[in-house]
This record gives structure tokens, sequence and C-alpha cells, in this order.
């Protein structure tokens, strides 16, 4: 059974970095793309955002606008691994981060992935 488990998130002040990692098992990492998405605080916010992803094996990279620049997303595929590298951190990406792999479609939308992580908590203080 597919299994994908986030690590990484912590607390840390505004302009910091983080390293997000997503470890896979149970499928074959390069067949799949990977998306990482977050749920931000706030009942007038979604539930899932589209934060980055890649297309199928890694080669192309995809970013929501408030992230381009700041957040980079790579891939391991003999150590079955997916990361976040996020730089110059804002109060404002104060989030659960989720990993998610698909297998088609589309790398924003959220109905395109098969499998979740629970998410690891990132917390910016100002």
């Amino acid at each position: 059974q597919a299994q994908l488990v986030e690590s990484g998130g912590g607390l840390v002040q505004s302009g910091g970095s983080l390293r997000l990692s997503c470890a896979a098992s149970g499928l074959t990492l390069s067949n799949y793309g990977m998306g990482w998405f977050r749920q931000r605080p706030g009942a007038d916010r979604p539930e899932r955002e589209f934060v980055a992803s890649d297309s199928k094996g890694g080669r192309d990279h995809y970013y929501t606008d408030s992230v381009k620049g700041r957040f980079t997303v790579s891939r391991d595929h003999d150590k079955q691994k997916v990361y976040l590298e996020m730089n110059d951190l804002k109060p404002e990406d104060t989030a659960i981060y989720c990993c998610a792999a698909r297998v088609f479609g589309v790398a924003f939308s959220v109905r395109d992935y098969n499998y979740w992580g629970r998410g690891t908590q990132v917390t910016v203080s100002s």
C-alpha cells in the first residue's frame, strides 16, 4: 500500500528557512508526479491550497505565485524522497504542508492526486 510521510516542519522566524521531506513507500516515485499543498488557518481559507509540484519523473516544476523564487521542489529517486526547500519564510506561510502523488492529470488540482501524506506543521513567527 502506498504511503507518504512528511517531516521537517517546525517553528521558524520570519526570513528563515526549512526543508520539508516526503518519504514515499509502496510506490515507485519515478512513475508519479508529486505535489505539495498546504492548509492555512482561517475559516476563509480553502481546505488545501496548491503550493508546488513537479511533472512525472520530476523534470518540470510548478509553483503558486506567492512562493515563486522562495520555494524549490526536488526529488531523490534512490531515496524515494521528495523535498520542498522553503526560504525567506513569511508568517503567511504558516500552515500544515502535505505532499501528494498523482499518476495523471493537472499538477495544481487536489482532485488529480491519488495518495496523500498526513502533513507536517510549519509555523513562521513574525
